[in-house]
């Protein structure tokens, strides 16, 4: 089957920056205090519930998934470039990392614990957002939490120009905060907390991070005479 233009596009962009992005982007424990906190409350929230594995969409490298590992998660990483699998799985061997689509992701419905996106979303064409968050919503358990974290805009699509001195095909598109959440609840997740970050120099652009939530199972009432 013949991927999406913009699938190619980000993998091979990603297979080209693989090495670079392992070597220069920072881990979790590097980041600001707001991209910090929010896995670990995400974290909490799935070890609370006692729910199932944790997927880590678009893990790149592997650090976010082996971040969430270290908050006691059994966390695995899905991500569309084999090269940067490849870097995963040579940097962090005792955990799983598989080559895939998150739009379509070879995972029985409802069994996960838990989906987090970390700044992986924007590279998704705004029309095929709903049937991304789709696809999250039908591979967690009734209960399961997700988290997002990504830059945000007014909706402008953006082409960048070299990264870590390669040319990359990809686009980003950042959607505003409130329709990320508009098409979160669409897609029948319970959105509970959202925060959103205003540049702040180091920080070029606002990012934000959601909470949401796929409703717990109902458990039918009691049949009385």
């Amino acid at each position: 089957m013949t991927s999406p233009a913009h699938l190619t596009a980000v993998r091979e962009s990603y297979d080209t920056l693989a090495a670079d992005y392992f070597a220069q982007v920072p881990p979790v424990s590097g980041m600001d205090p707001l991209n910090r906190g929010m896995p670990g409350v995400f974290a909490e929230l799935v070890r609370a519930d006692g729910s199932g594995p944790v997927a880590d969409l678009g893990c790149g490298p592997g650090r976010t998934t082996a971040h969430l590992a270290g908050l006691g998660l059994s966390a695995f990483g899905v991500d569309l470039s084999p090269k940067m699998v490849e870097v995963a799985r040579r940097n962090h061997p005792g955990l799983h990392f598989t080559e895939g689509s998150m739009a379509c992701l070879d995972i029985a419905s409802g069994t996960l614990g838990g989906v987090m996106a970390w700044y992986s979303v924007h590279h998704t064409p705004p029309g095929q957002v709903p049937d991304l968050f789709g696809e999250f919503h039908r591979v967690l358990a009734p209960g399961g939490r997700v988290l997002i974290g990504d830059w945000t805009g007014t909706g402008e699509e953006v082409v960048p120009g070299p990264v870590f001195g390669h040319p990359v095909s990809y686009r980003n598109y950042f959607l505003p905060l409130s329709r990320l959440v508009e098409l979160l609840t669409e897609a029948g997740l319970d959105v509970t907390a959202h925060l959103e970050q205003e540049p702040d120099g180091r920080l070029k652009r606002r990012h934000a991070c959601v909470l949401a939530r796929k409703p717990p199972a109902r458990i039918p009432a009691p049949i009385t005479s």
